[in-house]
C-alpha cells in the first residue's frame, strides 16, 4: 500500500514539472512572448496542469473510496 502511494504522489509531483501545451497554445504563447507578455504562457501552462490533474484526482478519490468501502466490508463479515 505505502509503494501505490508513493508511486501515486511521485507521478503528481512530475506532472507539475512538466510543460505541456497543443499547438493552439503553442503558437498563441510565441506570439505574446514577443510582443512582451511572458505572464501568459505561464498561465497557459498552469491550465493545462489544471486540468490534466483533476480527472486523475477524481478517479484516484473514488478508487480509494470504494476499496476502502469494500475492506470494511471484508471485515465486517468475518467478525
Amino acid at each position: 500500500m505505502k509503494k501505490l502511494l508513493l508511486t501515486t504522489l511521485f507521478t503528481f509531483v512530475s506532472f507539475a514539472v512538466t510543460f505541456g501545451q497543443c499547438a493552439m497554445c503553442r503558437a498563441t504563447v510565441e506570439n505574446n512572448i514577443s510582443s512582451g507578455e511572458s505572464a501568459v504562457g505561464a498561465g497557459l501552462n498552469t491550465g493545462i496542469i489544471y486540468l490534466m490533474v483533476m480527472p486523475y484526482v477524481l478517479i484516484s478519490s473514488i478508487v480509494y473510496l470504494w476499496v476502502k468501502k469494500t475492506r470494511e466490508k471484508k471485515i465486517q463479515g468475518f467478525s
